[in-house]
């Protein structure tokens, strides 16, 4: 804590904000640094008007007076109390994530310091319609700085380089060929590099061997399984529904793998985008049309809330609600990195998102709920059977219409006798039936858990068959407290183009509507917000470090002018995420060591303006495929359903995922961790420990913790017990002595020749302990588990 504590001192005097100085030097900390975060996390409950908790923070007067501040006691001062996490969680700011610890640090300062606050400063609350803010102005293209430095290779490197510059830090050394091999390998696609690849990329002598090994990565279709985890971290994909009962969806899969092969076919965003929202009515007859739309289904789903629970009572109106609740901040939470949820009770406290606005998101999927939807594999069987469907429904309604006439219903006259009227509607009978024989050959659909209106009822979950139903404003988010009826909408970016559509759209076109919305070159939110993504996972950290939100409530971007650069760069390209990940590792930037540098640790202990690389730990998914990589266990086989690492019992109510009576050594389990079955209601405790992410809940970033019970994971758990017996297998099959045994572990596991040292004492080990229990060693050792 002190040396944080002298870090953040260090940063403030370069700033030119002494705490500890003059009265005035206090004011200017108040009004130039707390006065905006206050304004920005905590006035929009906390002011005069609304005062929740019976406390504000508009005034000195409000926030003094109430004893939640006592300057010069920050022990004593409860709000330091409610926004220190404990446990990792803090009471405030409630459900709008905790503030950064250099945030709550700068308030305890500002309390030591005597809680200054000028009488003439009063916080203002964000106005509702207010879209004066940095993420909802349009995007143009910065002119990158000319920085005159040979580091500086690429516009990133220039816009890095002159932050650097300005911060008075400096740029570290690049890293070694070893280390950025096995960097930009995890990286892309999640593997660790073989010692061959290693050892053929450190003696190249070509200038261009980096990027050729960029290009072979990018090429490998281990890179869409890679990044396809971290898409699906966001959009919520399991392979149950949640809740009570946690029924399985044994059709979710072709929506996981539909994202890899998106992902790996480099799909232009716009389209990769589109797909999930209405790639039904925007692209008809492709099957990605229809498996896209997993997304709007991949999130929890109340089973009870649906099928045991009418519509019509509260419980099931409420269910609805919340169904609807979770398509539309999946879709602008994922896309737009806005939380657009906030406004489901109340308008938006901090963003320009009223309750119209937000109930017109809902009024969008006011159709759709989530079930299996069939689909063909083929396009040109989708298209047939799209003929000849609309063909069969034609010839149907002429025949009811000829039915209704034969028989006297109908006003209209006919001169036919009823011979020559028999004769037309045997005709109609024999068309319709060749139509149905015809349907009937064309091959079998599949189907994908997705947005659907038309599916056979179970229970009270009954299909919409597309009729939209009526969404009412809720007053304070009550089913039972309906206002005016919600009309179809987006948000008002723009302030000039109509934002709501008209009530009399379809269910399809009003999706569609959203889609075109969403990818508008002038909505700068989604480019935003996909290029921050990206470079959130090659550098641990977002230019904007809360990636779910560009609102107020978020972080401030640390290089502004760089992330409308590449916002820029990629929305007027080809929207290639490939290309963008080539211009990220590429960068001098990307290529730094991971080494410290006290004098810049001293300013930038977050590193947050890039002056080293990040070091991190490998996530649970390449934890546990690095192990069945290097024991030659790994079956690379690619997609279909996902392989169970528990024994299921009882699935007739509520299933049972038994983890303790999986056996590790069934080889249909050992396949990457991207295709294994995922349980919401019981994670996987092995991948649970290493901080996987919680399919209830949009993960944009993982936690990244180290705990005693990880390193008890690796050592114990049965799946590395069986992984150990088989690398140890694998090195005694290879390899005529222990010696050998011994150098090829280290180069699997390290990616780099044993030292003499290393080699004498680790074959003491497998000669007292085996080569097995060695295995077991190697599995923890932290070069393994982390990536320079």
């Amino acid at each position: 804590m002190m040396i944080r504590k002298v870090i953040l001192v260090a940063v403030l005097v370069s700033c030119g904000l002494h705490i500890t100085g003059t009265s005035t030097r206090a004011e200017d900390l108040f009004r130039d640094r707390i006065a905006p975060l206050l304004e920005r996390r905590c006035v929009g409950c906390h002011n005069d008007r609304q005062r929740e908790g019976e406390y504000s923070l508009q005034s000195a007067q409000a926030a003094l007076d109430d004893g939640y501040i006592l300057p010069d006691d920050p022990a004593g001062s409860h709000l330091l109390d409610l926004i220190t996490p404990e446990n990792g969680k803090t009471a405030m700011p409630k459900n709008n994530g905790s503030l950064s610890v250099e945030e709550v640090e700068l308030i305890r300062d500002w309390i030591r310091g005597g809680a200054k606050w000028p009488a003439d400063v009063r916080l203002e609350v964000p106005k509702v319609g207010d879209f004066d803010w940095w993420s909802y102005k349009p995007l143009a293209r910065p002119l990158a700085p000319v920085m005159n430095d040979s580091w500086a290779k690429s516009a990133i490197d220039d816009f890095v380089l002159a932050k650097l510059n300005e911060k008075g830090l400096t740029p570290s050394p690049p890293a070694d060929r070893r280390t950025l091999i096995r960097r930009v390998t995890y990286d892309l696609i999640g593997l660790p590099p073989t010692p061959e690849e290693v050892a053929t990329f450190v003696s190249d002598t070509d200038p261009n061997a980096y990027l050729k090994l960029v290009e072979r990565l990018l090429k490998s279709e281990r890179y869409g399984e890679h990044w396809a985890r971290h898409w699906l971290d966001v959009a919520k994909y399991a392979d149950s529904c949640g809740y009570d009962k946690d029924k399985l969806r044994p059709n979710a899969w072709p929506y996981r793998d539909y994202v890899i092969r998106s992902l790996n076919e480099d799909k232009p965003y716009s389209r990769f985008v589109q797909e999930q929202i209405a790639g039904d009515i925007l692209f008809p007859d492709t099957p990605d049309g229809i498996v896209g739309l997993g997304f709007i289904a991949a999130g929890p789903w109340d089973f009870i809330g649906h099928v045991e629970v009418s519509e019509a009572k509260i419980d099931g109106k409420v269910a609805r609600n919340l169904d609807r609740d979770d398509m539309v901040s999946g879709a602008f939470n994922t896309f737009c990195s806005l939380t657009v949820q906030c406004a489901r009770c109340h308008n938006h406290k901090f963003d320009p998102v009223t309750q119209e606005h937000y109930y017109g998101l809902q009024s969008v999927f006011a159709a759709v709920d989530r079930a299996n939807r069939r689909f063909d594999v083929d396009p040109k069987t989708a298209k047939r059977r799209r003929e000849l469907t609309g063909r069969l429904n034609a010839l149907t309604a002429a025949k009811a219409k000829r039915d209704s006439i034969y028989l006297g219903l109908a006003s209209e006259p006919s001169s036919d006798s009823n011979e020559a009227r028999r004769d037309k509607i045997q005709s109609y009978s024999d068309q319709i039936t060749e139509v149905e024989s015809e349907l009937h050959a064309l091959p079998p659909q599949a189907s994908v858990y997705a947005a659907a209106t038309s599916f056979p009822p179970e229970g009270n979950f009954q299909p919409t068959g597309g009729k939209p139903r009526d969404v009412f404003v809720l007053s304070r988010g009550e089913v039972t407290l309906p206002g005016t009826l919600a009309i179809p909408g987006v948000l008002p970016l723009s302030g000039v183009l109509p934002w709501q559509f008209s009530p009399e759209l379809g269910e399809g076109q009003r999706r569609a509507k959203l889609a075109e919305w969403f990818v508008d070159h002038d909505n700068p939110l989604v480019w935003r917000s996909i290029v921050n993504r990206i470079w959130q996972y090659h550098f641990g950290e977002g230019i904007v470090a809360t990636p779910n939100d560009l609102g107020r409530m978020g972080a401030l971007p640390t290089h502004p002018e760089l992330l409308d650069w590449l916002a820029v760069e990629f929305r007027d390209g080809d929207q290639s995420m490939k290309e963008l990940h080539r211009m990220i590792v590429a960068s001098n930037t990307y290529q730094q060591s991971s080494a410290d540098n006290a004098m810049n640790s001293a300013i930038d202990s977050g590193n947050q303006f890039l002056w080293r690389a990040s070091r991190r730990r490998l996530s649970a998914e390449e934890l546990r495929d690095s192990i069945l990589i290097v024991s030659g266990a790994m079956n690379l086989e690619m997609g279909g359903p996902g392989y169970y690492l528990f024994a299921l019992e009882k699935t007739e109510h509520s299933p049972h995922f038994e983890y303790h009576k999986f056996d590790p050594s069934d080889k249909a389990s050992h396949r990457r961790s991207i295709y294994r079955f995922i349980a919401r209601s019981q994670p996987n405790p092995y991948m649970t420990t290493l901080d996987c992410a919680d399919s209830s809940q949009s993960t944009p970033r993982r936690n990244e913790t180290l705990t005693s019970l990880q390193a008890l994971a690796l050592l114990n758990n049965k799946f590395n017990l069986v992984m150990a017996e088989k690398f140890a297998s694998r090195l005694e099959s290879e390899n005529a002595d222990l010696q050998s045994q011994v150098r090829q572990a280290m180069a699997l596991v390290t990616q780099r020749p044993a030292t003499e040292t290393e080699v004498r004492e680790l074959l003491v080990y497998a000669e007292t302990h085996g080569v097995a229990n060695l295995c077991r060693l190697l599995f923890n050792l932290s070069e393994f588990l982390f990536v320079d």
